[in-house]
């Protein structure tokens, strides 16, 4: 994480998995909580987990600054919203490649951001899928509307040949993991990435 943030990371992106809305088990509470004290940065949580609303307390106690979460879930999305809001954090709204933007489009005032996920949650290393593309494009034509429009973040496959072409599109956010670490130089993948939104 120190190595990220001295590269010139602009967040941390952490994701919480439950092992139950996807297979995979990932980051913890407890996980954040050990090393929130390490920098500054803000943290956004994805959490990919079938009931947003137990996890909103002990996320917050951790030290996310950002809690963005699935339409998907089992919980009702204004509920998790409030709960979010009721804690003083900016809640985000994350969608599945198979979902339509149609789902989320009756929460974008209410939300911080709004993901369309471009690859299926649960496992790094996926390939972008370029239909995302159209899915960003259609959120910009939406929310540039709004007197506070939420951020569009891209999630998945996300490269240095990817991010200008969603930038393009209208994305303000773009969450890189096996691009970054996987380079045996983040700082010159971070640079490439803030070129593309330029």
């Amino acid at each position: 994480m120190e190595r990220i943030v001295a590269a010139g990371a602009d967040l941390l992106h952490f994701d919480v998995m439950d092992g139950e809305f996807v297979s995979n088990f990932a980051i913890s509470p407890p996980f954040i909580a050990a090393v929130r004290g390490l920098t500054d940065v803000p943290f956004d949580v994805h959490i990919m987990v079938t009931h947003p609303l137990r996890y909103i307390d002990a996320l917050v106690a951790a030290g996310a600054d950002m809690i963005t979460f699935h339409i998907e879930s089992a919980d009702k999305p204004d509920e998790v919203i409030s709960a979010i809001r009721a804690h003083g954090l900016k809640p985000g709204l994350v969608f599945c490649p198979k979902t339509s933007v149609s789902a989320v489009i009756p929460y974008l005032s209410d939300v911080d951001l709004v993901l369309p996920m471009s690859v299926e949650p649960g496992f790094g290393g996926q390939s972008f899928q370029l239909d995302t593309l159209e899915k960003i494009a259609t959120l910009h034509h939406i929310v540039q509307e709004m007197t506070q429009p939420p951020d569009i973040s891209v999630d998945g496959g996300v490269t240095t040949e990817i991010a200008p072409l969603a930038v393009q599109r209208g994305a303000t956010i773009l969450v890189a993991g096996t691009a970054i670490f996987h380079s045996q130089q983040p700082e010159k993948v971070i640079e490439q990435l803030r070129i593309g939104m330029t």
